[in-house]
């Protein structure tokens, strides 16, 4: 028989709490890893959403935008896959998420003090500013006195209600409209067809837009830069918050953040009103004559049909008989030694010169280095095609001798120019060239790209539904 101790006798009360406590405590330890664990067990990450350009739409080529792709690489950082689940309205997203129906929100977030209280954000990814949007050829409000009377309609659940809530403090007559069933892009869409006259959008969700409707103007910004973030929902256990903030750390000193804001927004910040607006009348009067020979091409070299039309129309403006005080001729504007090179016997015809253009796009991203992956590399063969293989490999090198990653368009691209500065070329195996051009050339070509990649889809969209209409059986 055990005899009790003093200590047994002493403290009985005490023994029986810790054998009480000492189950959750250990079931607490567990806890902190559980959300963590619970993504890995499943194999997956549900991330809530909107569809929109600036965050996650279907293309051709599959899922994309910007949230998308971090999203993405923050699940293979996991090692499980992602799942995305778009909420209706952009409202929808922070209280669906605070109610548990996904394990994080990336929809463009713009961090409150307000949404503070509801869920948890990582540190900012991007800034962006709130502009006042108005269509070209009509009044320019040059500040928020001059919206007093103006036909105003903005999103609903957004930082753009609240912000102009704190305005009106100030400026007593300010009214405006608030809509929960169009999204922020279907707004700038009216503004650019003349049927309202003002909304407000966020900086990033303009550039894009802007390319689409070059008559959408900025009036003025009507706040400071604002940090957009990851959400994630509310509770004591933070094991994915936390994995996710580190991730983001990752992302940005590997560069890898910075190349995906290039990647969505760089071309886009970077594009020309005059430029734009002759390139939609050309989509609808040029392009038709040549469409068959980019889709044709396209298909013998395993390239997007649309990205040959863009690179033909910053070359030449679908003008077959271009020619420049360089020698380069056709469509394509391809040089005599491309053309013997590619054996093109006619430059002026354009079935080849397109052929040629495509055969020798496909020659160069061939050559890279199989390092050189994704977007990056799609970017450097169009750098090539311009400024040629060897002095883009003098620009790599330089990167590399200046500690940048010579395999990142976004590392490289700011050293081109160097080409053209004479110390700098002395140092080089080709000698001097001119490095601002194939920049240049990069961004353009991504522009009309991304114009004419949505052209494209709101066409066949039309078609399908004229098609449908044909088939519907007479009532």
């Amino acid at each position: 028989m055990r005899h009790r101790t003093s200590a047994d006798a002493r403290y009985p009360v005490l023994r029986v709490l810790l054998v009480l406590l000492l189950p959750l405590l250990l079931s607490s330890c567990w806890f902190s890893q559980s959300k963590l664990r619970a993504v890995k067990s499943a194999g997956e990450l549900v991330v809530l959403t909107r569809i929109s350009p600036t965050t996650y739409y279907e293309s051709p080529e599959g899922p994309a935008g910007f949230e998308y792709d971090l999203a993405k690489a923050f699940a293979d950082y996991l090692g499980v896959k992602l799942r995305m689940v778009s909420a209706a309205k952009f409202a929808d997203v922070i209280p669906r998420l605070a109610n548990g129906e996904a394990d994080m929100a990336a929809a463009g977030i713009t961090i409150t003090e307000s949404r503070r209280w509801q869920v948890k954000f990582t540190p900012p990814y991007q800034h962006i500013r709130q502009q006042v949007v108005y269509r070209l050829g009509s009044p320019r409000p040059a500040s928020v006195k001059d919206l007093v009377g103006r036909q105003i309609e903005v999103h609903a659940g957004t930082t753009y209600v609240d912000r102009l809530e704190e305005l009106k403090r100030e400026h007593t007559s300010l009214e405006w409209t608030e809509t929960g069933e169009l999204e922020t892009e279907a707004l700038l869409q009216l503004v650019w067809e003349g049927l309202l006259e003002i909304t407000v959008a966020d900086s990033n969700i303009v550039s894009l837009n802007r390319q689409f409707f070059p008559e959408l103007q900025v009036a003025f910004d009507l706040q400071k830069p604002e940090p957009l973030a990851w959400a994630f929902p509310p509770g004591d256990d933070n094991s994915l918050y936390d994995a996710a903030v580190n991730f983001l750390e990752d992302m940005r000193k590997r560069g890898d953040l910075g190349n995906l804001l290039e990647r969505y927004y760089g071309a886009a910040s970077r594009s020309n009103f005059v430029n734009l607006t002759v390139y939609q009348v050309r989509l609808q009067n040029r392009l038709p004559l040549f469409q068959r020979f980019f889709e044709e091409a396209s298909q013998k070299q395993g390239l997007d049909w649309r990205l040959l039309a863009a690179i033909g129309y910053q070359e030449s403006f679908w003008d077959p008989k271009a020619q420049s005080p360089t020698g380069v001729r056709g469509l394509m504007m391809l040089t005599e030694e491309t053309a013997k090179q590619m054996e093109i016997a006619d430059l002026l015809d354009p079935a080849q010169s397109i052929d040629g253009g495509a055969r020798y796009l496909r020659h160069l991203l061939d050559r890279l280095p199989e390092r050189i992956t994704g977007t990056d590399r799609l970017w450097f063969g169009l750098a090539a095609y311009n400024i040629g293989l060897y002095h883009l490999e003098d620009a790599r090198i330089i990167t590399q001798k200046q500690g940048g990653d010579p395999d990142r368009w976004n590392d490289v691209s700011r050293r081109l120019p160097l080409l053209a500065d004479p110390a700098w070329a002395a140092k080089t195996k080709y000698g001097l060239a001119r490095g601002q051009e194939p920049v240049m050339f990069v961004n353009r070509v991504r522009t009309y790209y991304d114009v004419l990649v949505k052209y494209d889809e709101e066409e066949r969209a039309l078609r399908s539904t004229e098609a449908l209409k044909l088939k519907a059986p007479a009532l």
